[in-house]
């Protein structure tokens, strides 16, 4: 029996212990914020927070969880107005908004980190998360307000 926490809620597992996060968090968990992207850790689309840390949900395996945290998209603000978030809205980053929970769950653990980050720490610390639409001059204008706000 595996135990860990799911947004601050206890939970346990007793499946197969190779299942991916990803999977446990969508199919069984009901978080479905949480998107499935390349399914080899490459787009970033399926972060969460383990112990605070971005993780790639695809690529963690459930017996990887004993004793851990998890938070997903839903569980980083009960009103859905973290900084980060309200930067997203305010400079308006989605287009499609496939990838941005994803974008979102990085850009927090990284302000989590460094509290007045450069445009290039800013791109190194998101270059493992993809855009198809190609949104990372407003993403980094919005992790660049969000930084002043949690400041």
């Amino acid at each position: 029996m595996i135990r860990f926490t799911v947004n601050g809620t206890e939970r346990t597992y007793d499946g197969d212990p190779e299942m991916p996060l990803l999977w446990y968090l969508r199919d069984i968990a009901g978080f479905t914020g949480t998107k499935f992207g390349c399914g080899m850790s490459l787009c970033g689309a399926c972060t969460v927070h383990q112990n605070g840390e971005a993780v790639r949900s695809c690529s963690v395996a459930m017996k990887e969880l004993e004793g851990t945290s998890i938070t997903t998209i839903e569980g980083i603000s009960a009103t859905g107005l973290h900084p980060v978030q309200k930067a997203w809205m305010e400079i308006k980053v989605p287009q499609c908004g496939y990838c941005q929970t994803g974008q979102i769950m990085q850009a927090i653990a990284f302000l989590r980190q460094n509290h007045n980050p450069s445009d290039q720490q800013i791109d190194e610390a998101m270059s493992g998360n993809l855009c198809r639409c190609g949104t990372y001059q407003r993403i980094r204008a919005a992790i660049h307000q969000a930084a002043k706000e949690m400041a």
